[in-house]
């Protein structure tokens, strides 16, 4: 069943070479299963898959209607809640994060170790919203900072997939705005969203993205039936792809803005073509088009995302190969120059740890994202490869 396809709703272009790139993925073992879709400004160009839901344990084949954790793809969800509130003069880019969630400013900086025990000093300056939104906060995730790992392992302090509220006590890593730093600052700013709105990020997910784009499928804690119609996360093994179970907490303390979402292709693909158009869909408008303009200029000024961020856990994720002269827009990954035979530049992009990706290529009017449940995240010649061969078979479709 590993190479059973669906591609019931595909349209608009010919298909066979990126069906040929799924079913291959999935046969030679780089992936467990793989659902894919892509559009224009009009509606879906493409839509398939392969594999099943669990390996070995559930042969319902995987379509682009099955359910998936997408991760850091819910980043750009809760930053497009926060650029909204920007938008109703409700939240100041420019005001430190501790003037709507004071508790931040607790946070120190981790300078080091003194033996086994942490060296923390206060910041230099106040982190800002905005960088938080850039990720220039000093913020960062275990995965990519072998200080964290120690830190975490010194303390006892839990990292933010759990689901309890106590790991928004880990300290910045940097002064803010001295350097990228990929961290948990998309959980903060959900946070953030929730003081400004007087409501829980799950509602405010609801009230300003995902009922006005018709996103039904899209939401923090499954229900039953939509439980039943997911896809299992995947480790590898002697044996292959196995179950690692489901692994987000469906009781967390907190909603969790920078990871916390559950998505489908086709729900999800609304989201990207609302960018796409501009911040509207089917005549429901998001945001206005000079923030999405915004979304995807630099908003790092002179400082880069870093061409390697090397692993400090590698069962949770490979190292991440950016490549040169990336920058960050608000919440998505910026491509200054063209691929050749892929993205234009200008494009913006994100990913999602379980080894899901999006990208809203304004220029050439195309969006696609691509979705396993699969750890760990990009490996070179797996799933990254998969990713890299998608775009490449898309673009000579088109």
């Amino acid at each position: 069943m590993s190479d059973v396809l669906d591609r019931t709703h595909s349209t608009g272009i010919d298909g066979s070479a990126i069906d040929a790139v799924l079913r291959d993925a999935v046969a030679s073992g780089a992936v467990p299963h793989v659902a894919a879709i892509a559009a224009d400004t009009d509606g879906i160009v493409y839509e398939g898959a392969a594999g099943v839901r669990t390996v070995g344990v559930d042969e319902t084949p995987v379509g682009t209607s099955t359910q998936f954790r997408i991760m850091s793809m819910t980043k750009m969800i809760v930053t497009a809640v926060a650029l909204q509130q920007v938008e109703r003069g409700e939240l100041d880019l420019d005001a430190p994060v501790e003037s709507y969630r004071p508790e931040f400013g607790d946070l120190q900086v981790l300078e080091g170790f003194d033996g086994d025990s942490p060296r923390l000093r206060a910041p230099r300056s106040k982190a800002t919203v905005k960088q938080l939104i850039t990720h220039t906060s000093g913020l960062t995730y275990w995965f990519w900072n072998a200080e964290m790992v120690r830190y975490e392992a010194l303390t006892g302090l839990p990292n933010v997939v759990p689901g309890r509220l106590d790991a928004l006590r880990a300290p910045l890593v940097a002064d803010p705005g001295t350097r990228f730093e990929y961290g948990i600052n998309t959980d903060w700013l959900g946070r953030v969203t929730e003081a400004v709105g007087g409501s829980t990020l799950d509602q405010l997910v609801a009230q300003g993205i995902t009922d006005p784009l018709r996103m039904n499928d899209t939401m923090f804690i499954l229900d039953a039936e939509r439980k039943r119609n997911e896809v299992s996360v995947h480790v590898p093994s002697d044996a292959g792809w196995v179950s690692a179970g489901d692994i987000l907490n469906q009781e967390p303390e907190w909603f969790a803005g920078g990871h916390g979402l559950y998505s489908t292709p086709r729900d999800y693909i609304r989201f990207e073509q609302a960018l796409l158009r501009g911040g509207e869909l089917d005549g429901e408008r998001i945001l206005r088009r000079e923030t999405v303009d915004a979304a995807f200029q630099n908003q790092i000024g002179d400082l880069d995302v870093p061409e390697v961020i090397p692993t400090a856990d590698p069962a949770t994720t490979d190292s991440f190969l950016a490549g040169p002269g990336r920058k960050w827009g608000y919440g998505l990954l910026l491509t200054t120059k063209d691929v050749p035979g892929g993205r234009r530049a200008g494009t913006g992009a994100w990913a999602g740890l379980f080894n899901t990706h999006f990208f809203v290529d304004r220029a050439s009017g195309i969006c696609a994202s691509i979705y396993t449940n699969s750890l760990p995240f990009v490996e070179e010649h797996t799933a990254w490869k998969m990713y890299g061969d998608f775009e490449q078979a898309l673009y000579s479709a088109l």
